[in-house]
């Protein structure tokens, strides 16, 4: 039996009979915009507000981290589902699936959909999110709003994308991936594993290059050989050649070679969906931007949330804006979009309702990025590009004399056996690290990042969390209740405990309670762990 989600008190109405509703329009139905939508369904099903939701998808809300998985037969469109048309509607919800918003109307303040029907608001609320990332290859239509894919060729964003790569993970067909970056290694290794021969092919001398070091970076490569996945770096794509179907049949490279394949997926990046705020001039940059409040700039009626937001406010002396080159360019985790909606919703509810003013929004720090699969188990964030014995920290001025601890590098290498670990510490406290092949490493050096606490003195600490001796505890037998455990949703182990302690007996029924593991999915196994402890402690 699920234990039923504790749901926010429904606030009373504060509209008069005949007394008009505030009006919030909502574009987009992804993930950010789900979340925002759920936290207002109280109000709306008390008649507090009138809020509406536009969808581009025939299909509702549902989790695009997991569209690999999908593909590949791990997950079902039910488990990655975060919206209810039919119960949302039945709360008051207006929902619009299957249709487009076309234009914003400032000036009357409405949303003009494709079929020119309009929409008057008091707010709309832009969550757009992003489309792929379409590479100018010869053979492929380059146009970022209505790229000509041939046959064979996918990106990997929707439940359409998510067919074409069962299709050829069902036949062991041969899947060309065209990006480094954790999408694309995730999509490799889950195809890879299911029978697929997959090749990825990017740009740089190492996969993640943007994020990872160098030696990080060639021990993740070893480490992906080894789970079968081949890889070719340092390789610039020209154009695709396609059969006398037009359907794919080689990745073209630069110095003439090509690589064979069934199914070119690209993995090339994700860019916000701006053009309608661009159209409604808005200013936009890499996103829409919007102030610390999400509101867009020189207007009071539009907001924006997720990847298709862009933080930073009007003011060029704003410290926040600035501070450590930080530009509020989306980030492209699904983490910080659900904490930009609920303080939204939670502004919203404020402003419209009379309920508790939230805290301000807090400024994101850089994400940790999580590569999970069968066999390996990456975590990396931060400033991790130095090494042990570089001499920059005198030559660049960066040392105490100008304000600054000088960064100090820990490094731990087992290439043979795909461990790898750096840590980068100013006075202590971490500004980067990388670890590979060390979950329990990576999962201490996470939360030590994000809180911002001081590593031990001794960095070998962190390394005997992955020993033998730690190995014989379970997995999170030390972290206490308080400890997050979903970093997506914000869920503690004690949240989920408590779940399964009410009936919850599954992964499915525990995300359904908590949320947790609605987003990338990475804490799944630890919540499975919860479960199996709890269950096996009532069996004995």
């Amino acid at each position: 039996m699920t234990a039923p989600a504790q749901q926010p008190q429904q606030p009373e109405s504060r509209t008069t009979p005949g007394e008009a509703r505030p009006r919030i329009v909502v574009v987009g139905f992804g993930p950010v915009a789900a979340r925002f939508v759920d936290e207002l369904r109280p109000a709306a099903a008390a008649g507090a507000v009138e809020l509406t939701v536009v969808g581009e998808e025939q299909q509702a809300a549902y989790n695009r981290v997991l569209v690999a998985d999908l593909g590949v037969g791990r997950t079902s469109l039910a488990a990655m589902s975060l919206a209810d048309p039919d119960e949302l509607a039945a709360d008051g919800v207006r929902v619009l699936t299957g249709t487009r918003a076309a234009r914003l109307d400032r000036a009357r303040r409405r949303v003009v959909l494709a079929d020119g029907t309009a929409l008057p608001y008091d707010r709309v609320v832009l969550a757009t999110g992003a489309r792929a990332v379409v590479p100018n290859l010869t053979g492929i239509n380059p146009d970022p709003l209505h790229p000509v894919l041939p046959p064979g060729v996918t990106a990997l964003r929707d439940l359409a994308d998510a067919a074409r790569l069962a299709e050829a993970v069902a036949g062991r067909r041969r899947v060309v991936v065209l990006g480094g970056g954790v999408l694309g290694l995730e999509a490799a290794l889950a195809a890879s594993e299911e029978g697929a021969t997959v090749t990825v092919v990017h740009h740089g001398d190492r996969p993640l290059g943007r994020s990872i070091d160098r030696a990080g970076g060639a021990t993740l490569a070893a480490a992906l050989r080894r789970q079968g996945v081949r890889i070719a770096g340092n390789a610039r794509s020209t154009g695709i050649e396609t059969g006398h179907d037009g359907a794919f049949r080689a990745l073209l490279l630069e110095d003439g070679s090509a690589v064979d394949g069934d199914l070119l997926l690209l993995a090339c990046g994700a860019r916000p969906r701006r053009e309608i705020a661009e159209g409604g001039g808005l200013a936009v940059e890499a996103g829409i931007l919007v102030d610390h409040g999400l509101r867009a700039h020189h207007t009071e009626h539009v907001f924006a949330i997720g990847d298709c937001a862009q933080v930073r406010c009007a003011d060029p002396l704003c410290a926040e804006c600035t501070a450590d080159g930080r530009t509020g360019a989306p980030s492209g985790l699904i983490a910080p979009g659900w904490r930009q909606a609920d303080w939204l919703a939670a502004r919203f509810s404020h402003e419209l309702l009379g309920e508790a003013e939230p805290a301000p929004l807090a400024a994101e720090k850089p994400g940790v990025i999580l590569l999970k699969a069968r066999g390996i188990n990456l975590a990396v964030a931060g400033d991790v590009m130095a090494d042990p014995w570089d001499v920059f920290a005198l030559d660049g001025g960066d040392c105490p004399a100008h304000g600054r601890s000088p960064l100090q590098v820990s490094l731990w290498a087992d290439p043979e056996h795909g461990g790898y670990v750096k840590m980068a510490t100013r006075g202590g406290v971490l500004a980067g690290f990388v670890a590979l092949g060390m979950p329990r490493a990576a999962a201490e050096l996470t939360l030590l990042f994000e809180s911002g606490a001081e590593l031990p003195a001794d960095r070998s600490v962190i390394l005997r969390l992955d020993g033998p001796e730690a190995a014989l505890s379970p997995a999170g037998a030390a972290a206490g209740p308080d400890a997050t455990l979903c970093r997506c949703a914000g869920v503690t182990q004690g949240e989920v405990a408590t779940a399964i302690a009410g009936g919850c007996s599954t992964v499915e029924e525990v995300s359904k309670a908590t949320r947790a593991g609605t987003g990338c999915g990475g804490c799944r196994d630890g919540v499975r762990d919860l479960i199996e402890r709890h269950f096996a402690a009532v069996a004995a």
